[in-house]
């Protein structure tokens, strides 16, 4: 794709702009103990990755509530409201977060070359104002987000609203984000160009750094 060519580019955000700090074990953990249990931030970690894997279906889910509690008791092994409750709290601001390093550049970069920045996720209502507690949401035109579209990636709708809202069509768009089948799958269903971004393993194929990202799209 020339650089010529694209108008618009969009982003995921989990694994993408953002990840939880220090870990979603270690958060976990925290509060779980606060609230009398004994439990260690490995213990944590795999729950959850254990919980997310059986209850992550396809459908809403990230973007419901009530589906996240269902994640917080199953990882904790007990039905804790209390601890639920202060999870879902302290995942909606931004001491749970860290903006990747190579966020800011890449998104001012994009703003200077014209483009319209976007955000395409499979995220609650606690989105938007979270990215502004980032000091993320004053670069992006567009915030596309799954709970108040009713689709979640990688269904074809919610990519269609990002485009309607930016005015750009398909084939001049690009969307770049950490998941196979929720990022590249849906937004080539759409005709978007789609850019893995994998920060794990520099070996494996896909984009590394989001700086590099103009080498990838066109551009110098």
């Amino acid at each position: 794709m020339s650089r010529a060519s694209v108008r618009a580019l969009f982003f995921d955000v989990g694994g993408t702009l953002v990840r939880p700090q220090p870990s979603v074990g270690s958060l976990y953990a925290s509060v779980a103990n606060r609230h009398g249990m004994t439990v260690t931030a490995e213990d944590m970690e795999r729950a959850f990755r254990e919980s997310w894997a059986v209850l992550k279906q396809p459908g809403l889910t990230v973007s419901r509530k009530d589906w996240w509690r269902e994640v917080v008791f199953r990882t904790l092994g007990q039905n804790n409201e209390g601890c639920f409750e202060e999870l879902f709290d302290i995942f909606a601001h931004a001491g749970a977060w860290q903006v990747f390093p190579d966020v800011e550049d890449t998104l001012r970069e994009a703003r200077l070359r014209g483009l319209h920045v976007g955000v395409i996720s499979n995220w609650d209502d606690r989105l938007r104002p979270l990215l502004d507690e980032l000091g993320l949401a004053h670069y992006f035109d567009s915030i596309t987000v799954s709970c108040e579209v009713g689709v979640e990636k990688p269904g074809k709708e919610i990519f269609m609203v990002a485009l309607q809202t930016a005015g750009v069509p398909a084939n001049q768009s690009v969307h770049v984000g950490d998941n196979d089948r929720e990022d590249v799958h849906g937004a080539e269903a759409m005709g978007i160009t789609a850019i893995l971004l994998n920060r794990h393993a520099e070996k494996v194929a896909g984009l590394h750094d989001l700086r590099d990202l103009w080498i990838t799209i066109g551009g110098s």
